[in-house]
């Protein structure tokens, strides 16, 4: 393989500007989607603020305008819903935001990880037939047509070889737990990336056969609980590469069906997270006033880390790092 020639901080930049604006549009093509403002705080304590695992604190601003503390997002994946909700969006159709987002509660920062968070959040309308994996399936294919579209723009661009496999491999976390039992779910996703290149990892959130789970996901807004195919379960997932920078798994996006009114109540009660029923967002859904949609997340730092062949995520992104910690933005 072709190894990227060394570009200057300039090129870079001119880089990841384009990047961004093609897959935007790609994207946006593919899902039939309308770019959207994306706000950067919610209030607190309506149900609006994505929980991620349930213990991650979110950043907590005070307004004088409002006699009440907001909280800066962590992502809109309830949000999004929620506009889906007040507008004239059809099923097939829908919105996507330039997210901008902080986690502070990350307990380490590495080279693919910041506390500054920077994604195309996005989602759209399903009608209730299609909640399924073959549709599931098939928006993932159609974002992988979207990344493979940048793959080889940028591969004869900068006269290279494309980084992705020619198609994307679908399998279960439980499949790949039977494969692999002995490893970690890390190890697992490294397994699996190096021998497909490309995956999307279904059913991220629900319990395995051992007990575990293989990583977590808010019990509001993912389905990750009902039933499938060979007695399986969860409609979400993860697209996984493999980094020839990392030499392992690199996530890009987080995504999946969402929550119906069924299917978020059991599992906010697998989750011990019932009094959520209370809440304003959740009472929306459970009364019907909430449409079916699809969504997720896909790493705009992440890309341009992964499509420029960096090996820190402060070489595309601007942030604070620890001091033992050399960026080389160069």
């Amino acid at each position: 393989m072709k190894k990227l020639a060394h570009t200057s901080f300039i090129e870079d930049q001119k880089l990841i500007q384009a990047l961004k604006t093609d897959f935007l549009s790609e994207l946006s093509q593919k899902l039939d989607l309308v770019e959207v403002q994306a706000p950067i705080l919610t209030l607190q304590d309506d149900g609006t603020q994505d929980d991620l695992n349930g213990t991650e604190k979110a950043v907590s601003v005070s307004s004088k305008a409002l006699s009440k503390s907001v909280e800066v997002v962590h992502s809109l994946a309830k949000w999004k819903r929620q506009l889906l909700a007040r507008t004239d969006f059809q099923a097939g159709k829908g919105i996507v935001a330039q997210m901008r987002a902080l986690r502070p509660d990350e307990e380490v920062l590495s080279e693919r990880h910041s506390i500054c968070v920077d994604q195309w959040d996005w989602e759209k309308v399903i009608e209730v037939k299609d909640r399924g994996l073959d549709y599931l399936k098939d928006t993932v294919k159609q974002i992988y047509s979207a990344l493979k579209s940048i793959d080889q723009q940028l591969a004869i661009q900068l006269d290279r070889e494309q980084l992705l496999s020619e198609t994307i491999h679908f399998i279960h976390t439980e499949e790949l737990l039977q494969q692999y039992p002995t490893l970690s779910p890390k190890e697992r996703e490294y397994q699996a990336c190096k021998k497909y290149g490309s995956v999307f990892l279904i059913g991220i959130g629900g319990e395995l056969i051992d007990g575990t789970i293989h990583d977590g996901r808010a019990p509001d807004y993912d389905d990750w609980s009902s039933e499938t195919e060979a007695g399986y379960a969860g409609l979400n997932g993860d697209i996984l590469v493999w980094s020839p920078v990392l030499e392992d798994a690199f996530e890009l996006s987080s995504m999946g069906i969402r929550v119906s009114p069924e299917v978020m109540k059991k599992q906010l009660q697998i989750r011990d997270c019932e009094h959520r029923l209370d809440y304003k967002w959740h009472q929306q859904l459970m009364a019907g006033k909430l449409p079916q949609t699809i969504g997720g997340g896909i790493g705009q730092s992440r890309l341009a880390m992964f499509f420029l062949q960096k090996s820190h995520i402060g070489q595309v992104q601007f942030s604070i790092w620890p001091e033992t910690v050399e960026v080389d933005l160069l």
